[in-house]
Order: structure tokens, then C-alpha cells, then sequence
């Protein structure tokens, strides 16, 4: 037996909306579920489970019929589906009436409901949001009903607002796998026992690392899971350091070879850290035309002596200024005023 365990596709969702770049990821979401489905066409598993949020908001009559085309085009698999806390049941959410495909199983209430598949002597529990927030923990006293074979749990939530859970609770109840979902970074919280797939497109620039799903088997009769990358980018983080020889030249060089090195594809938020030569001006915005860099933070210092510069300027505004922040334990804000705030004043003065 086989499944692939899915969650928090979002589909209708447009990452770094005014980018140049988030039309082609609205539509790269769509089309890495659609590669999904090619793969279990190609190559087909027993069970399909998606733990939540399939879309990124209340679907539209047109997508979920979309959605149940292409799981129509692998009848061999069951298909198991819950709606999560961004794809909810509104009262009037097309969900509550909808007519799936007869290889596709839907959970239609906020109450915990257990499906035997009969073929494969597979149980699969799970419930779908009716509420965009669920303060409840509706999960820590759910127990497998007695039966032979597999008892899998499909779960979304994990937050104070979302369905909170107790990993103990999880461990102790019985189910030999749950499908978890809300949590867009990929984590194993028990292994081969419980996990969750993560996002399979990263939604923000917060999704850091890889993206895809989870494959399980059986083999000699224990159940095995691994993550399978998937995602068609990712997002990542570039720390470049500064020093008193960088130059804006330099610093643009070094962010396109590193772009290079790691992927033009990739989006990236870029930080600047280390102590510049005092009068580098440096322009970070200008190092978003380098490739899809979504943020710069520059966290650089001017190389000043503060000590030297505070003899040197003893009995001024700019002595006294200096004085006010070294004799503080000074936290990054504060930090980040003396710089600024002394580079003016020097400025000022010449």
C-alpha cells in the first residue's frame, strides 16, 4: 500500500502580490498540484490525503469542479479531502453541496468522522472547518474505533486559533499515521507516525526551504514515510557580508553570483550585514534588479571608532550623542539610531 500526503496547496493564492514575479506563482501553484496529479496518473498510489486548505480561500463553483476533473483522471486512487481554516465552510461555501467524483472522499463536517476503505482495510478519520478559527482541541481525545488494518488520521491546526494539539496526546492515541496540515514548513513530529507535509508551493517569503509532500508505504509490514521535494522554486535568504573595501559595485557582483550559484528561479530576501567603510553610500533597493529579491535588510554599520570619535567631538551635540548610547545596553533599534543618528550629525557638521 501507498499514499501520498498532501496539505496547504492554497490554490487562488498570488505570493508577493506586486512583484514582478506573482502572476507566474499564482499560476505555478495550480500547476504543481496538477503536476501531482500527473505523477499518481504515471505512477499510481493507493490514497490521495490532503490535510486542509486545498484553496487559498472559499473556492469557486468553477475550481472545485477543475479539482475534481483531475481527480477523476486517477480513479485507481481514493481520494481524501478536508476543508481548512482558509478554505472553511461558510454557510454558503460550494463545498456543502458539491458532487465529488466516486474515487474521492470529502469531509463535510466539524465533527470527527471515520471512513473504512474497504479494499484496502484502511481506516481514515477527519473532520472539515466550518469556522475560520477553532479554539478547541478536537483532536486530543479522538481514539481509532477497534477494527484490523491501518488507522489514519487527517488533521489541520496546531495553533491557539487553529485546532491546538498535544503531540503526547497524538502519540498515545493509536493511529498508526496522521496526515497533519496547517504548518507550511515541512516537520516530522513523530516519525513514520505523524507529520506534516508543509506547503507544497511556499504562499510567503516566511516559507523558507524546500516545499513538496510526503510518501508512504508499506514495507515488510511497517509503515514508511519520506518527504519528496516538489515545489518549482523556493524561497531563501542571502546574508552578504560588508567590510571597509565593499563598494556598491562589489556588493551587486557578489548578490548575482550568489543568485547564480543558488538558483535564478529562487526568491530571495537579502541581508546586509558587517561594518562598511563610513562614507560608502550604499543603495540596497538597487539590489533587487539582480534577480527575485523580494526584501533587502541592510543590518551594515559604518566602521566608526566610536570611542576615538567621541574625544575627538568631547563637549558637542556629537560627543554628547555618543556618550548617551555607549553608556546603554543597546538593543537592535537603539542600535541602529546611533549609526544612523551619528552619520547625519557627521555629515551635518562637515
Amino acid at each position: 500500500m501507498r499514499f501520498i500526503h498532501l496539505a496547504d496547496v492554497h490554490l487562488g493564492a498570488v505570493p508577493d502580490r506586486g512583484c514582478p514575479w506573482s502572476d507566474k506563482r499564482g499560476e505555478e501553484i495550480w500547476e504543481t498540484f496538477r503536476r501531482v496529479i500527473a505523477g499518481i496518473r504515471e505512477n499510481p498510489v493507493d490514497l490521495l490525503f490532503i490535510a486542509g486548505d486545498l484553496f487559498h480561500r472559499q473556492p469557486l463553483m468553477r475550481e472545485l469542479k477543475e479539482v475534481n476533473y483531475l481527480f477523476s483522471t486517477i480513479p485507481e486512487t481514493r481520494v481524501y479531502l478536508m476543508a481548512g481554516n482558509h478554505d472553511y465552510m461558510k454557510q454558503e461555501s460550494f463545498y456543502r453541496n458539491f458532487t465529488w467524483a466516486e474515487n474521492v472522499v470529502f469531509f463535510p463536517d466539524e465533527k470527527l468522522t471515520c471512513v473504512k476503505d474497504r479494499k484496502l482495510d484502511v481506516y481514515i478519520y477527519g473532520l472539515s472547518y466550518e469556522h475560520q478559527e477553532i479554539t478547541a482541541p478536537l483532536y486530543d481525545n479522538v481514539r481509532p474505533v477497534e477494527g484490523e488494518g491501518l488507522h489514519i488520521l487527517l488533521a489541520h491546526g496546531g495553533d491557539e486559533k487553529h485546532i491546538p494539539m498535544n503531540v503526547n496526546a497524538l502519540a498515545a492515541a493509536g493511529f498508526d499515521y496522521v496526515a497533519l496540515g496547517h504548518i507550511h514548513k515541512p516537520q516530522v513530529l513523530l516519525r513514520d507516525m505523524a507529520a506534516y507535509a508543509g506547503a507544497l508551493e511556499p504562499i510567503d517569503c516566511n516559507d523558507l526551504g524546500k516545499h513538496g509532500y510526503i510518501e508512504g508505504r508499506i514495507e515488510n509490514g511497517r509503515l514508511r514515510t519520506a518527504f519528496v521535494p516538489f515545489a518549482s522554486r523556493s524561497y531563501g535568504q542571502i546574508l552578504l557580508e560588508v567590510n571597509e573595501e565593499t563598494t556598491q559595485i562589489s556588493l551587486e557582483e557578489d548578490l548575482k553570483e550568489e543568485i547564480y550559484k543558488r538558483g535564478g528561479l529562487n526568491i530571495y530576501r537579502v541581508i546586509l550585514q558587517g561594518f562598511r567603510a563610513p562614507e560608502l553610500l550604499l543603495i540596497p533597493e538597487k539590489l533587487k534588479a539582480y534577480g527575485n529579491v523580494i526584501e533587502v535588510q541592510d543590518e551594515s554599520r559604518p566602521a566608526y571608532d566610536l570611542e576615538a570619535l567621541r574625544k575627538q567631538y568631547s563637549g558637542t551635540l556629537i560627543g554628547d550623542y555618543i556618550s548617551f548610547f555607549m553608556e546603554k545596553d543597546r538593543n537592535i533599534v537603539e542600535e541602529k539610531a546611533l549609526y544612523y543618528g551619528l552619520q547625519a550629525l557627521l555629515e551635518t557638521s562637515r
